[in-house]
Formats: C-alpha cells, structure tokens, sequence
C-alpha cells in the first residue's frame, strides 16, 4: 500500500507513452499548450512518448526493488 502513489503514476506514464506512439496526433493539442513558445511536432510528441516509457520503466524496477 506505501507504494500506491508510485504505482499509479508508472501506470500513468506508461499509459501517456503508449498513447503517444500510437496517436500522436490526438496527443498535439496538448503539447501545443505544453511546449508554447516552440511549436510541437510529431518528433517531439514521439520522443517524449519514448521518454515516458522509460519513465515507467524505471519506477517499476522501483516498485520491484522495495517489495
């Protein structure tokens, strides 16, 4: 239960990056508002949507490593 928050947000994360491969384009608007003063691109939704699954990659190996 001491890692309920870690949990739910790998699985957010892991959900963010998935989405992000698979739709990008659905995903634009909002780094359109993330990103303001450059504007998003499909490289850039991609990278970040790579670098999210790492992300949750990582806080599972956490979640593992204190079980």
């Amino acid at each position: 239960m001491k890692n309920l928050d870690v949990f739910i947000f790998a699985q957010s994360a892991l959900a963010f990056g998935v989405a992000g491969l698979l739709w990008p384009e659905k995903l634009m608007p909002l780094f359109d508002v993330l990103m303001f003063p450059w504007p998003a691109s499909y490289r850039t939704v991609r990278a970040n949507s790579v670098a999210a699954i790492g992300l949750a990659v990582l806080l599972a190996a956490r979640i593992l490593a204190t079980a």
